[in-house]
């Protein structure tokens, strides 16, 4: 066994997810694990299987935006990691990271192994350098820097991001009879310049009900006003409804409501890894500034929307510097819902097939 082992991502609740598969592995091996993870990501890690505990820490060189560094908060991050009794250290970063500093932090930890995948020289920071392809989905990435350090998936693990079971109840907060599909569509984002724009969503929703659909409004505190106005936008007399639930979920909570939709709508942000970690088929509107091969949704069927050649791609922007957004503008509600259906259509042929077996 490899002991007490610590496996770094310091990010996002996306990246935290596609992280799963490499965390799975580290588990099949060690006799503990703890992740240390950032602000946004350290919730989704409490969803992950094979993780023992959690330190959260803000990192300078990898929060967006970092914050200060001082010498009291790195001391501070050292004498907590000190006192765990590390015996190995396996840093996941995303290609555009270093893992260089977080190692330096480990080593004055003193944990004495430690891996990673690096394209600068690493001295003696790590035990371990690695270089991995960085065209390959984030999940897949991750976990052939596990695989390259020693760790291995256990018998019967496909890999595919996954959170712990059972997920809360929630029904209850749907309001919506328990024979009755629904969708969730997410508008919100992280970032503007992933976003769909708010127009198009209330068309989009007023399309889906139209269709027939029951669509779960989602988001966090802050996009309760994003989605009232959606659901306000959304024409009476339709088939389906509108239930809003921004604000009211916990993430294992929204988790358990993913894993009820028929399909999931959401633009590149992380329900959408959420979605895939419960294994729910999802309709990507997906701004091309980070690449869809490596940021897509894993493992379920995807409907991938968006002009992935747009003058944006791969610039990484927060924020859309183009007039008129068109990676995303140019999407209509037809479409969407034209991708709910083969999504839904698919998965009800899927379900199909396997109870005739």
């Amino acid at each position: 066994m490899a002991g007490h082992v610590l496996v770094v991502r310091l990010d996002s609740m996306g990246d935290m997810l596609a992280a799963g598969p490499a965390i799975r592995a580290v588990a099949a091996t060690a006799d503990r694990v703890t992740v240390l993870a950032g602000p946004q990501g350290h919730r989704a890690a409490r969803l992950l299987p094979g993780v023992d505990d959690i330190v959260v820490w803000a990192c300078p060189w990898i929060s967006n935006p970092g914050p200060p560094v001082t010498r009291s908060d790195v001391e501070t991050l050292v004498g907590q990691l000190a006192r765990l009794g590390l015996d190995r250290a396996l840093i996941l970063t995303s290609f555009h990271q270093s893992s260089l500093p977080t190692a330096l932090v480990l080593r004055l930890a003193g944990v004495g192994w430690i891996a990673a995948a690096s394209e600068d020289y690493p001295g003696s920071l790590l035990d371990v350098r690695l270089t991995v392809p960085g065209d390959a989905p984030e999940p897949v990435r991750m976990l052939r820097v596990a695989q390259g350090a020693g760790f291995q998936l256990g018998v019967g693990d496909d890999g595919r991001l996954a959170v712990r079971r059972p997920l809360p109840e929630v029904r209850h907060l749907l309001s919506i009879p328990a024979w009755r599909p629904y969708l969730v569509v997410h508008p919100g984002t992280s970032a503007p310049a992933r976003a769909y724009p708010e127009p198009l969503w209330a068309a989009a929703v007023d399309r889906l009900t139209a269709d027939g659909w029951e669509v779960v409004l989602t988001g966090g505190t802050a996009e309760r006003q994003l989605t009232s106005r959606i659901a306000a936008a959304v024409g009476t007399g339709t088939g389906g409804s509108v239930h809003n639930l921004a604000g009211r979920l916990e993430l294992a909570e929204l988790a358990a409501v993913l894993d009820g939709a028929e399909v999931t709508v959401v633009a590149n942000t992380g329900p959408a890894h959420l979605s895939a970690a419960v294994g729910t088929p999802v309709v990507s509107l997906f701004a091309p500034v980070v690449p869809a091969v490596r940021w897509a949704p894993f493992g379920v069927p995807v409907e991938l929307l968006g002009d992935q050649h747009a003058a944006c791609r791969d610039t990484r922007w927060v924020s859309c510097r183009i007039e008129g957004h068109p990676c995303l503008s140019a999407v209509t509600p037809a479409q969407i819902a034209a991708a709910v259906s083969n999504l839904s259509a698919d998965r009800t042929a899927a379900a199909e097939e396997m109870s005739s077996r």
